[in-house]
């Protein structure tokens, strides 16, 4: 199949570049870290200390986890719940920073999306995509910007949906030290892949970043043929 693997720390704007360009290229948009987020949301909804990888992976044994597309859009189900409307809140996303450090949750999501990607033409994002996920990806992108203009991008985005949020400052931090454990974990951690297309993004438009993702996308379509 055509794969499109897009890798980046978080509130690159990763998701809403990859949901654009799948759109405008007729590609399935896959959303990986929705599931982490989603396992980490469903773990602190039900009090697991999200410290305690043995607690986290007694859990897991018995959780069911499904992805499923409703009126185009993708939606995750953890124990036959939709979880989707939750999994942009903070408390999804610190979760999901903790739990993709162990194995067993990394392999339970590869699992899913692997199989997606093995049916479908697809442009996927979250983390460790085009290195760990879709090693055979036929174009690999690594979306980042500073840190400022991700918190402000944050900011922006919680404040439109009306959703309680810290200063720029904390957000900022917060994303930071995101970025630190994302970067340093044992397992997979954050990097871009050795044949992956850098895009910083920090002084560029949506519009602009989208534009340049589907003019690599065509690129990558005509080596194959």
């Amino acid at each position: 199949m055509f794969n499109v693997a897009i890798d980046g720390p978080g509130g690159a704007g990763k998701s809403s570049v990859a949901k654009a360009a799948a759109s405008l290229m007729g590609l399935s948009y896959v959303d990986s870290g929705a599931l982490y987020r989603s396992i980490g949301y469903v773990l602190s909804k039900t009090g697991v200390d999200l410290n305690a990888p043995s607690a986290i992976e007694e859990k897991l044994q018995d959780m069911e986890l499904e992805l499923f597309y409703q009126d185009h859009a993708q939606h995750v189900l953890v124990n036959g719940e939709d979880v989707t409307a939750y999994i942009r809140t903070q408390e999804a996303g610190n979760g999901a920073s903790k739990i993709a450090v162990l194995e067993s949750v990394r392999n339970k999501v590869n699992e899913v999306i692997r199989k997606t990607a093995s049916s479908l033409d697809v442009i996927m994002d979250g983390r460790d995509i085009g290195t760990v996920v879709l090693p055979d990806a036929s174009l690999k992108l690594f979306i980042t910007a500073s840190s400022e203009v991700r918190a402000l991008r944050r900011l922006t985005e919680l404040e439109a949906a009306g959703k309680p949020h810290g200063d720029l400052e904390t957000i900022k931090r917060e994303i930071e030290e995101r970025d630190y454990r994302d970067s340093h974990r044992e397992i997979a951690p954050l990097k871009m892949a050795e044949d992956g297309v850098l895009l910083d993004t920090t002084d560029m438009k949506l519009y602009e970043v989208v534009y340049q993702v589907c003019r690599l996308i065509d690129e990558a379509r005509e080596k194959r043929t």
